[in-house]
């Protein structure tokens, strides 16, 4: 554990401005934005929960799961940190006075590890799922259960967990970021500082990586199978609808948290070019735990609207 003199550096030497004039409308665009990401995730939620009792299919079940964890993270992720930062514009809390032991922005430092990294490695884990379903299905068979599916998840909630408590054990450390509402990475010359940002910035674009090329093998493997006995017509239709909530997923995150794991990584490697915008890439990452649930929402509504067109009028006899 850090001493306390460590513990304490997330407020040093730092020029954070509290500017309280335009947090009226700071505060609007946090509440919006929460709000926004709460209510989508919570429709996505019920979505799936009746998906997943609607299915017979196994795969999709299990599918079911990893999305059911990945709109509880965001969820969960946009409420804590969201709590955060609209108290901050709300109060106009002072954090250096009201938390001079720097707990509650070591636990919004954790907070945004942790629900940064989280949709990563689930999107990460759910590629590698699908392409084991996909390439080698006898294996998958055998071996995948419900059980495991959610020992799966728990799984990347510990690692996820286990990274960003780094700092509090004294590997980096977390520091007040303008303007003043929210804890994030500390990226300094430190060697422990530069290291841990370093760490999460691989670790989430190794997880984009390892998505987009198993993905990838996935959808050519599906490709080729396209072909097949009508018989497994249902299957390839559950396995295609599959893959195609997967690449959005992989998608949306690519674009929305490159940028900030670039930016960090860059940070990392050399601080003394740090621009200030982390801030801005901040946002756009965020913009993930929004448009997420959308993709659930909009597949499951073209679902159904395409089922009810199959669907004979009553009464209706065409010869």
């Amino acid at each position: 554990m850090a001493d306390s003199s460590n513990v304490s550096s997330c407020y040093a030497n730092t020029s954070t401005p509290y500017i309280y004039a335009p947090a009226v409308g700071k505060v609007y665009y946090s509440a919006t934005f929460t709000t926004l990401g709460l209510i989508s995730n919570l429709i996505a939620f019920i979505v799936l929960i009746k998906s997943c009792k609607e299915t017979r299919n196994q795969s999709r079940s299990f599918f079911l799961i990893f999305l059911g964890g990945l709109v509880v993270t965001d969820f969960m992720g946009l409420l804590v940190t969201g709590s955060f930062v609209i108290s901050f514009y709300v109060t106009h809390v002072d954090w250096s006075k009201s938390d001079p032991t720097c707990h509650f922005c070591n636990f919004m430092g954790m907070s945004m590890v942790f629900y940064g990294l989280c949709p990563l490695l689930l999107g990460a884990t759910m590629a590698i799922e699908r392409f084991i379903g996909i390439n080698l299905p006898f294996v998958r068979s055998s071996r995948v259960s419900k059980k495991r599916t959610v020992s799966m998840v728990l799984m990347v909630w510990f690692i996820a967990g286990s990274i960003s408590m780094l700092p509090i054990l004294g590997f980096g450390s977390y520091h007040i970021q303008t303007p003043g509402s929210w804890c994030f990475i500390n990226i300094t010359s430190k060697r422990g500082d530069w290291t841990f940002a370093l760490l999460f910035s691989l670790v989430g674009l190794i997880s984009i990586a390892t998505s987009f090329f198993l993905n990838t093998v996935s959808v050519v493997t599906l490709i080729k199978l396209c072909c097949g006995a009508e018989r497994r017509q249902r299957r390839r239709d559950h396995e295609v609808e599959m893959m195609v909530q997967l690449i959005l997923i992989m998608t949306i995150a690519t674009v929305c948290w490159c940028p900030l794991l670039i930016y960090i990584l860059k940070s990392a490697l050399n601080p003394s070019t740090s621009d200030g915008n982390l801030l801005f890439f901040i946002r756009i990452a965020t913009w993930n735990q929004i448009l997420d649930p959308w993709i659930y929402i909009l597949i499951t509504v073209s679902k159904l609207r395409s089922s009810l067109s199959q669907q004979p009028w009553p009464g209706l006899d065409i010869r």
